[in-house]
């Protein structure tokens, strides 16, 4: 069996394929990322008939910009036409329609799982970890494919927590020859203790300036980077996964090989033409406007 099951072209939201799930079944509050208070399971205003955002050119100068660094990872399509078989929430029950909506997130955190996995699988330096990782993979996939019922009893924090052991040992095996000097030995047994100097996991990191920072192979999992200047920043070979980049300046910032890097991550950061990323994003159009 190939190490890539998953594509991750699929792993992306596909809004034709999908009843505008994330317009609906999601709430958001009055505040710089959304110009109005929605509470879940009711359509936002600016939602067509045909599930489209009537307002998707202009998102961000009407006040939506939260909507501009969403993505579900695929779930959307996956519930429209997967687990609902193509049912559309605006012609079913009351029931059924609330079922969608309370499926989706669950869906969105599995697709997020089967993100990372695939990309650990495209990680030659974690391969004594493939053959869990691959288990893993399938085991995520096939959750996706649960009934209705059945993903909404999941219990995916626990899911979840199983599969980021998994991970967390690729990102190790993955950052070994990024990470020089000091760190290298600690992870040996040297003097420092387990965690070296560019372990920066669940760091507070708001507004730092980072500028120039030799971050190369650092794990900034769930480190807290909001508004940050990295300007320049080396951050090659560095594990993303979980960090808040939202005005985060990645100005000429280095991301070549970063990894567990998403595209909502890029999107809610800010960065130029000299920001180097890796082919697992693409370049956010509003950046080239200036950030």
């Amino acid at each position: 069996m190939p190490d890539q099951m998953t594509d991750l072209a699929d792993l992306r939201g596909d809004c034709a394929q999908c009843f505008g799930l994330c317009c609906v079944a999601l709430p958001f509050a009055a505040s710089a990322d959304f110009a109005i208070d929605k509470p879940a399971g009711k359509p936002c205003p600016n939602l067509r008939d045909d599930h489209r955002c009537g307002i998707h050119d202009g998102l961000r100068e009407k006040g939506f910009t939260g909507c501009t660094v969403y993505d579900c990872f695929g779930a959307g399509q996956k519930v429209s036409q997967v687990t609902f078989g193509g049912q559309d929430w605006r012609t079913g029950s009351p029931e059924r329609s609330r079922r969608m909506f309370e499926v989706f997130p669950v869906v969105r955190q599995l697709h997020e799982l089967l993100r990372y996995l695939t990309e650990a699988l495209r990680l030659e330096a974690a391969r004594p970890v493939h053959a869990g990782l691959r288990e893993a993979l399938e085991r995520t996939e096939l959750l996706t494919r649960g009934t209705p019922e059945e993903l909404a009893r999941l219990d995916v924090a626990a899911h979840r927590q199983e599969v980021n052991v998994l991970l967390l040992r690729a990102s190790e095996l993955a950052r070994a020859d990024a990470v020089g000097g000091k760190d290298r030995k600690d992870r040996k047994g040297g003097k420092g203790g387990k965690r070296g100097a560019k372990d920066r996991r669940g760091a507070d990191l708001i507004g730092a300036r980072l500028r120039g920072a030799d971050l190369r192979g650092a794990s900034l999992r769930g480190a807290y980077l909001i508004a940050a200047d990295l300007t320049g920043a080396d951050l090659r070979e560095a594990d993303m996964i979980g960090a808040d980049l939202r005005d985060a300046e990645l100005g000429d910032a280095d991301l070549t090989g970063a990894f567990f890097l998403t595209q909502p991550q890029v999107n809610a950061a800010r960065g130029n033409a000299g920001t180097r990323l890796p082919e697992s994003v693409t370049r956010p159009g509003h950046w080239a406007a200036g950030g």
